[in-house]
């Protein structure tokens, strides 16, 4: 039976569940059947939805990373709650910049004179299946999923310590596994659509909206990806304080039209790295992440950043930044 992977992404990574062993699905069908239902018919329906997954979960030496994490979740999904981790869940109670945030991407208030260049910052990332039965082929599902960053000015006793930024990010996304084995690895893809936005109003409103395209690879301790998307074009703003129309309509400049990452697991350590730019303006991001095992299920966490869109405040801001903190979960 060939091995499925499906990605993730966050950095984004696919998401998409591994099944059970046929034998086990015969099990839980135990409570759905009736007087008409056959040995045979249950098995058929095994076979159907999980032959793409029991790999994951019989053979863990020839699954990769993701394979094995997402195991997990479809483990936990056949719960009454099926809420999932879907990007990373981290606090950094040291978030370090090498340049503060403008204060003409803040406010005119004199409150935000006093930001420090040491916050902290956390990420609350989740995501839920909306099917539980494959779609088009084994193993495929949609998934809706929310994402909400923070960056918290704690240091900040003078001004009370205010949030001075929080992006939202709901999306919903279709994943399947592929049939697609190069070099020996695995792969898979999801298509989605993704709103981002900070919820301000006035000159300090940003959001935008996007379709993309993930496609994963993972083999062994490696796992890649790409994400290219497109912006769905909005009006142009005919009042710079009114809520209608484009709030930047130079966002892609600074975040580029994609994303691609890497990841290796060394054990102990596992370590990622992904980059987002625009070739035409050379302009973008990069991210490098380090996470090792610290007590019970928290990881340790080291987070450095580089370039514009550390947060959508900081959409056409260069800075150079410095996290240390702790995770729930990995990327892969």
């Amino acid at each position: 039976m060939k091995r499925i992977f499906t990605a993730l992404v966050m950095l984004s990574f696919l998401n998409v569940a591994y099944g059970e062993e046929t034998s086990s699905c015969q099990l839980n069908q135990i409570d759905r059947l009736n007087d008409a239902t056959t040995l045979g018919e249950v098995r058929r329906y095994c076979n159907k939805t999980d032959s793409v997954s029991s790999i994951a979960t019989r053979d863990k030496s020839q699954s990769g990373a993701i394979s094995q994490r997402l195991s997990q979740e479809r483990e936990a999904e056949r719960g009454a709650f099926v809420l999932t981790p879907h990007r990373m869940n981290y606090l950094l109670p040291v978030y370090t910049t090498s340049s503060l945030t403008p204060t003409k991407n803040q406010s005119s208030s004199d409150v935000y004179q006093g930001l420090k260049t040491v916050e902290a910052q956390f990420q609350i990332s989740l995501k839920f299946p909306l099917t539980f039965d494959s779609l088009f082929v084994p193993g495929d599902k949609i998934y809706g999923a929310f994402t909400l960053e923070a960056w918290w000015q704690v240091y900040a006793k003078d001004i009370s310590s205010p949030f001075r930024e929080t992006n939202y990010r709901p999306e919903i996304f279709y994943a399947m596994p592929l049939d697609w084995n190069p070099l020996g690895g695995n792969t898979g893809m999801a298509v989605g659509l993704e709103h981002q936005s900070n919820g301000r109003a006035g000159v300090q409103s940003r959001s935008w909206n996007r379709v993309y395209l993930n496609l994963a690879y993972e083999r062994d301790r490696i796992v890649a990806y790409i994400r290219p998307w497109y912006r769905l074009p909005e009006d142009p703003k005919t009042d710079t304080n009114g809520a209608q129309g484009d709030d930047n309509p130079d966002i892609e400049d600074y975040f580029g039209h994609g994303e691609i990452g890497v990841g290796y697991d060394l054990d102990k350590y596992k370590v990622s790295m992904f980059g987002r730019g625009n070739v035409k303006t050379g302009k973008g991001a990069v991210t490098l992440n380090v996470t090792t095992p610290l007590y019970g299920k928290l990881r340790g966490y080291i987070k450095v950043f580089h370039g514009y869109g550390d947060s959508l405040i900081d959409y056409n801001h260069s800075q150079t930044r410095l996290g240390i903190g702790v995770t729930l979960n990995d990327l892969f």
